[in-house]
């Protein structure tokens, strides 16, 4: 990976505003850091007698008190316009990662744990930024410092070269720590992504966790993570404060030296007081630079480092995506996302599967070869053993896992993204496990619609939520809590189907969606269904209520079709069929 094109093309994003504060850097350092060492050198020669700028003592002071303060307002101004420029690159980056997680198959979106995914996208886009920001005070700080060297030099040329040349000896010697560096914060990283990790995976499983009686070896676990972070969080941050030691305790070496040189050359003459306070003056600053040349070069590999763990989350797409250029408004109201209602264009007729596979990988587990047929109003019921591929068939057509073979045909054209085109209005999806926000149960169904152009009350009547609504506590506005721990599970799979109930789809795919809910309940929901004026459904269930409701159903096993028909038909002459019949009955 190419860290440096990364690094221009984010800078190139907007580089106008990276170029303002550029400026104000340079003023910052070039002119008001530089003025005021001449200006002090100046005031304490003409203590001495000597001054050359023609100004009394009283009029030097004012002059620094007026470099100050214009150096206060340009700093104000380049923290607002520095920030402005962190916050919009910043927020590109996660925006481009983000978009590229989302366009993937729900079954590949995540290399890694949401923990970890977490805290690449927090802490390694923030490293980055934060290299680009140390790179313009340290372009600021090196054009201050040719300037004062110039001016040094000619003041006094020997005194310059001893007190400068430590400083270029320790930063060449400092180089061979940059690659010790750059393993110990890529170890950082990926320890403290591994307690993140482990940390999201453990809320989501809690109830294993105490129903297996692994609290002890769980904490255990735990603190073993814990104690290799503290370790490798230990080496990396020890480097860093060696490196910064080192450059800062410099200042007082080459103070030393200069007391030494500067004695006799100020008894001769040749070097005034006014002299010996600019040197030390500028040496503070000079070996800042030095030290922040030090500290840059390490967070140019630490850079590398996030760029390398955020392009990991790409799963192979070119790591130049990270850094794609798209517009940014940072001011004013969100933009609203725009509602698409449906159109005659996304009418279906007749949604065919040809020569569908998937299989999981280092498993044969999976889909082969299945060929499906879904006539506009028909109603088609999958069923099959545990394991067989029912809801990995219906995830597989809409996109949601990577399809080895076949193809998907809508209205007879091939989709060549189901992902992206097979989605409301055209089809909407019930997962078996229906997942909530820790937001409302309103915001939880509309998902983002305007309430004023979908019909709510029609969708929560659809899933038979009507009379569950009026006993929560605050209604529909009611917080449903994470994954919609305050409802029952019947409640949670109505309100998903709510979700997609309200957004009148053409096609409807659901997987499993009555397997909490009553027989009451279930067989309020088909006939609700049922009567709907546009009800395609492909629908994953194992209940007898689905398969009198079906118009055809399809017995799946081993990944392969056995057979497809009507309930009488498939229970004369297909076994599987009558076995898992029985199974229900039972």
């Amino acid at each position: 990976m190419n860290t440096l094109r990364l690094l221009r093309r984010l800078i190139s994003y907007r580089p106008l505003l990276y170029g303002a504060v550029f400026l104000m850097r340079i003023f910052i350092f070039a002119v008001t850091v530089q003025g005021t060492g001449l200006v002090m050198k100046d005031f304490f020669d003409a203590l001495a007698g000597h001054g050359s700028l023609g100004f009394s003592p009283y009029g030097l002071c004012a002059l620094i008190v007026g470099i100050a303060v214009a150096r206060s307002v340009v700093i104000l101004a380049d923290i607002t316009t520095e920030w402005t420029w962190n916050y919009l690159g910043a927020s590109l980056i996660r925006r481009n990662l983000f978009e590229r997680i989302l366009s993937k198959p729900a079954a590949q979106a995540l290399p890694e744990s949401t923990g970890e995914a977490v805290n690449r996208f927090r802490d390694d886009v923030d490293q980055i930024i934060e290299f680009c920001d140390s790179l313009l005070f340290l372009t600021g700080m090196a054009v201050f410092a040719v300037m004062a060297v110039v001016t040094m030099v000619r003041i006094h040329l020997l005194i310059t070269v001893v007190v400068f040349l430590p400083l270029v000896l320790i930063v060449t010697a400092a180089s061979w720590g940059m690659k010790r560096l750059e393993a110990y914060r890529r170890a950082n990283r990926e320890s403290t992504g591994a307690v993140t990790g482990f940390l999201g995976e453990l809320f989501g499983s809690i109830q294993a966790v105490k129903t297996a009686g692994a609290e002890g070896r769980t904490i255990a676990h735990f603190q073993g993570l814990n104690e290799r972070r503290k370790n490798a969080a230990l080496r990396d941050r020890l480097l860093n404060l060696l490196f910064e030691s080192v450059f800062w305790n410099i200042v007082n070496v080459g103070t030393g030296l200069i007391l030494l040189l500067s004695s006799r050359a100020l008894l001769g003459g040749s070097f005034t007081v006014g002299d010996f306070t600019l040197f030390v003056y500028y040496l503070a600053w000079v070996t800042s630079l030095v030290a922040n040349t030090g500290m840059t070069l390490a967070r140019f590999k630490q850079t590398g480092v996030a760029f390398d763990r955020l392009a990991q989350l790409l799963q192979g797409e070119p790591a130049g995506i990270l850094v794609e250029h798209h517009p940014m408004p940072i001011r004013g109201a969100i933009p609203e996302v725009p509602y698409h209602a449906k159109t005659s264009g996304d009418r279906l007729e007749l949604l065919e599967i040809r020569g569908l596979g998937y299989r999981y990988p280092g498993t044969e587990r999976g889909i082969f070869g299945v060929d499906l047929r879904i006539e506009r109003g028909q109603f088609i019921v999958i069923t099959g053993r545990i394991g067989s591929g029912k809801s990995c068939l219906l995830r597989v057509a809409l996109g949601l896992l990577p399809r080895d073979a076949g193809e998907v045909l809508w209205n007879g054209a091939t989709v060549q993204d189901p992902a992206s085109f097979l989605v409301p209005p055209r089809c909407a999806y019930t997962a078996q496990v229906p997942r909530l926000f820790s937001e409302s149960l309103r915001a939880n169904i509309l998902m983002g619609l305007p309430e004023e152009e979908v019909s709510l009350d029609d969708a929560l009547e659809a899933a038979v939520l009507e009379r569950d609504v009026p006993l929560l506590e605050q209604g529909l506005d009611t917080l449903v809590g994470t994954r919609g721990v305050k409802l029952s599970g019947g409640q949670i799979q109505r309100a998903a189907a709510a979700r997609m109930f309200v957004r009148d789809p053409e096609l409807l795919v659901l997987d499993d969606l009555s397997s909490a809910l009553d027989v009451d309940t279930e067989r309020t929901l088909w006939e609700r269904l049922e009567k709907r004026a546009s009800r395609t459904c492909l629908v994953v269930s194992h209940r007898r209520a689905a398969f009198r409701r079906a118009d055809r159903i399809v017995v799946l096993k081993g990944g392969t079709i056995e057979d497809q028909g009507s309930l009488p038909e498939l229970l004369e002459r297909c076994e599987e069929m009558r076995t898992l019949a029985g199974a229900e009955s039972a």
